[in-house]
């Protein structure tokens, strides 16, 4: 009986070869399980800070310092953008509220008379808003931070390719 060639895999369609590949490429490169589970988290963590225009500089910072794969976490933290713009309202609120009875309901009614009639206390109201903003989310990163990593380590650690023993 003749050798039967092995079938040939279909070819690779455009967004497999031009963003799929490219971007898993750039997220195992180099890295570890446990790095990889680290920057997803750091990543998502920085990408739903409450303060816009501080994604890229916290996400690089912490991947940085942290010696992880810059691009990788920046990826991660900019696919939750959309997240972030959704949660940015609800937490300057909840935030707001932190303070009790010195800081006023932040609505935008009340935003819109503060910025028209007395921009000082509206900058107060905003930087207390912000300030508990960022409390809220940094408590709910202390929390959910190492419960996602704990779950991703193992699932990581499973299913990305082990590098090959050097022979002894």
């Amino acid at each position: 009986m003749p050798d039967s060639p092995l079938p040939t895999p279909p070819p690779r369609s455009w967004w497999q070869r031009r963003v799929t590949d490219p971007l898993l490429g750039l997220l195992r490169q180099g890295l570890t399980p446990h790095q990889l589970a680290l920057t997803v988290v750091l990543g998502s963590a920085c990408g739903v800070i409450p303060v816009l225009g501080l994604t890229t500089l916290t996400a690089s910072f912490a991947a940085l310092r942290l010696r992880l794969n810059v691009a990788a976490t920046l990826l991660v933290a900019h696919l939750w953008s959309p997240v972030q713009l959704l949660l940015i309202i609800p937490l300057l609120r909840q935030g707001a509220l932190l303070w009790g009875d010195q800081a006023p309901e932040l609505t935008l009614d009340k935003l819109r008379y503060l910025l028209a009639n007395d921009w000082l206390a509206a900058l107060h109201l905003l930087w207390q808003a912000m300030l508990g903003a960022l409390l809220l989310w940094a408590g709910a990163l202390l929390v959910l931070g190492p419960v996602v990593y704990f779950m991703l380590r193992p699932l990581l650690a499973r299913v990305m390719p082990r590098e090959t023993q050097p022979a002894e």
